[in-house]
């Protein structure tokens, strides 16, 4: 094999006369492998990614073309954990200005009197590699550590030294600084803002190593000038670079710095040495790590298990929505045809693709989400079942809490691989095509109830595609679901939620 080192950033005209050749490429972040690119290298078989993010490669492109796209998550942990606890100490004893004021020619000592950090609170948001890095090095410093990390479980959280916290609005209120570790979801984007500052300890200090789009800037801003918040060291913005007219620039109060976390020595040769492991490891031997697309499955396999993926994520998609956030096991049981499948890895793998879609994980893929899970704290069981079921094909997900059930859901086909349906919900019967928008409600079983909600919805312009409905004896509990043609207003929500006869409404996405 030839390994060919190219000393500068190529830009998409550059890179694609020479990549027809090749067989395997390394890039770093600033280096974009797009459509074009990939389309220009028809021998191309894996890209690999020295550092966390893709944002760089065109992954949708790349899995079109049957190209493995690699990256190298643990490589800058330490980096960006150390980055973190630099910024800390910086906040607290104001080194960066004191450091520009000697540079100006003076002696302001009492202008810089900082505190100590030994006996004060931190607050970490995100226990995940990164974030645990961090609170060792609080621990050892004399903090207190106050950990919060909605999607794991209270086994994976019990790490030494640290307060483990559920509810969020504690850690604003106790916290003397707070660090974020969080990736950038539908639940975080944003979520320091406004409303979060105000929650917050007067005077804290703020540390985001992690993503700028986490933050709301002007926010921010308003909260440093109150003096709600003391001070906020940052290294990720919401645009990078950041702006040169950018406020944060002229603030006082921020410390800055131009996205560092990964940018050492030891985190750079980390991430060199994994991606050259990975990527060796692929093309000599098959292996696959650290994929951030579709795992290789031979042609007969994957038409075997194919209309199972999609059924499967389907069945994680809805089951995530209605699960509580802190789940601890999953039960998946493999029924009728399903059961004699020669590979049910890859099904599983979907079914938590999709039930971790909620954690919205940026490189959540098939091939990592089995670690993804563990690290959560989130057991998986697999069981291929030989007892009798009303279905030729039997897929049944059931989720655990603190070793009980809270919630369940099974899936077929009708009719023919292509046509899945969720058939079984909440331990009754239903019929759910699982796509689209769909309303789910439990309701006392009374006459009117269908006209109730045809009513409701055609008040609101609200299409019903389908609807299906399923009681336990008559007058009793019934189950009922709705598919969709949009997203039902929070005011049609509201309107069912004061029915006294009807409970548990949930809009689901599939």
């Amino acid at each position: 094999m030839e390994v060919v080192v190219l000393p500068k950033r190529l830009s998409e005209a550059e890179l694609i006369p020479i990549v027809k050749d090749a067989v395997a490429l390394v890039v770093r972040s600033e280096t974009k492998v797009t459509r074009k690119v990939i389309e220009a290298a028809p021998k191309l078989r894996v890209i690999g990614r020295a550092g966390v993010g893709v944002d760089n490669v065109d992954v949708d492109a790349a899995t079109e073309h049957g190209v493995v796209v690699m990256n190298t998550p643990g490589g800058n942990t330490v980096s960006t954990a150390e980055l973190s606890f630099t910024m800390l100490l910086s906040l607290a004893r104001k080194v960066p200005q004191a450091c520009a004021s000697m540079s100006a020619g003076k002696w302001d000592r009492k202008q810089f009197q900082g505190a100590e950090l030994s006996g004060k609170k931190l607050g970490v948001l995100g226990l995940g590699r990164i974030g645990s890095e961090v609170a060792k090095r609080a621990v050892a410093f004399g903090m207190t550590v106050l950990g919060y990390d909605p999607f794991l479980t209270d086994a994976r959280a019990q790490a030494p030294g640290v307060e483990w916290i559920s509810d969020l609005d504690d850690v604003y209120r106790h916290s003397d600084f707070i660090s974020v570790h969080m990736p950038v979801t539908e639940q975080t984007r944003g979520m320091l803002n406004a409303a979060a500052f105000a929650k917050m300890k007067p005077k804290v200090c703020l540390v985001n190593c992690a993503r700028g789009e986490i933050i709301v800037e002007a926010d921010l801003l308003a909260a440093l000038d109150s003096g709600k918040i003391a001070a906020a060291a940052l290294d990720v913005y919401a645009t990078e670079p950041l702006p040169s007219e950018h406020p944060f620039r002229r603030h006082p109060g921020i410390i800055l710095t131009p996205h560092l976390g990964a940018s050492t020595h030891e985190a750079q040769e980390k991430c060199g040495i994994e991606v050259a492991e990975v990527i060796t490891g692929y093309l000599f031997t098959g292996e696959v790590r650290n994929a951030v697309n579709l795992p290789y499955l031979d042609a007969k396999t994957y038409e075997l298990v194919r209309p199972y993926l999609v059924l499967g994520e389907k069945l994680g998609r809805l089951l995530a929505q209605l699960a509580p956030t802190q789940v601890d096991r999953l039960h998946i049981t493999y029924g009728g045809k399903a059961r004699e499948l020669p590979n049910i890895d890859p099904i599983t793998r979907a079914i938590l693709l999709g039930f971790l879609s909620r954690v919205s994980v940026k490189d959540l893929n098939n091939v990592n989400v089995r670690s993804i899970a563990s690290t959560l704290g989130l057991t998986v069981e697999e069981k291929r079942s030989s007892e009798p079921v009303t279905f030729n094909e039997w897929l049944h997900v059931q989720v655990f809490q603190s070793g009980r059930k809270v919630v369940s859901a099974g899936g077929t086909f009708f009719g023919s691989p292509d046509n899945p349906r969720i058939v079984r919900v909440f331990s009754q019967p239903t019929e759910i095509v699982p796509s689209g928008v769909v309303l789910l409600l439990k309701n006392k079983d009374r006459p009117g109830i269908v006209g109730y909600l045809g009513t409701l919805m055609s008040k609101y312009n609200v299409n019903i595609a389908s609807m299906s409905l399923s009681r336990d004896t008559v007058g009793g509990q019934a189950l009922t679901v709705l598919n969709l043609d949009s997203v039902p207003p929070p005011e049609v929500l509201d309107e069912i939620q004061r029915d006294p006869d009807i409970s548990n409404v949930k809009v689901v996405k599939l």
